[in-house]
């Protein structure tokens, strides 16, 4: 695996508690950056994740963003690489195509649709990394084991859990033996 791995990243600016998630998104698009990680975003419905976006590019991270339709990037994202694919199928088999881990963050029921609907088409092949804080993947920890486990036989094994956003790259790193 390259040291720099391409993270298919599952986060969303829509629901509640925009301060909270909007500094987690943040964070971890430095994180990722710093490390040197590609990321690519799934872009549906026009949902952004675009603190993470841009904390990400300020740092100077490769990014491409996945669309189903013509999307404009706000000023600051301009230096973004948009593919438009309007067939979902499509879509999601250029994201696995395209991806060494995905890593799924808390905040919305948009970003756990998204992640399931992926998964539940393209099987549990991609190592997965999940920010846990304060619990927001537990039922997915429990399910991974439980159901997961004998329905796609190495998912459990590729499914992953931080308990805050430092742990993330650890995470991956294990995932992809980096």
């Amino acid at each position: 695996m390259a040291a720099n791995p391409t993270l298919v990243i599952f986060a969303s600016d829509k629901g509640p508690g925009d301060a909270t998630r909007t500094a987690i998104m943040s964070q971890t698009g430095s994180l990722l950056a710093r490390h040197g990680a590609k990321l690519v975003c799934l872009v549906e419905n026009d949902d952004v994740p675009v603190a993470l976006l841009k904390s990400a590019c300020a740092k100077g991270a490769t990014i491409e963003l996945i669309v189903d339709k013509e999307y404009a990037l706000p000023d600051v994202l301009q230096s973004i690489t948009i593919q438009i694919i309007p067939d979902r199928a499509e879509r999601l088999a250029t994201l696995v195509r395209l991806a060494d881990c995905f890593v799924i963050l808390p905040g919305s029921l948009a970003t756990a649709t998204s992640h399931f609907l992926t998964v539940k088409e393209l099987g549990a092949r991609v190592p997965m990394v999940f920010l846990n804080q304060n619990n927001a993947f537990e039922i997915v920890r429990g399910f991974s084991a439980d159901v997961f486990a004998h329905t796609f036989q190495q998912a459990h094994k590729n499914m992953q859990f931080a308990e805050n956003v430092d742990e993330i790259w650890d995470h991956v790193s294990k995932l992809l033996a980096l």
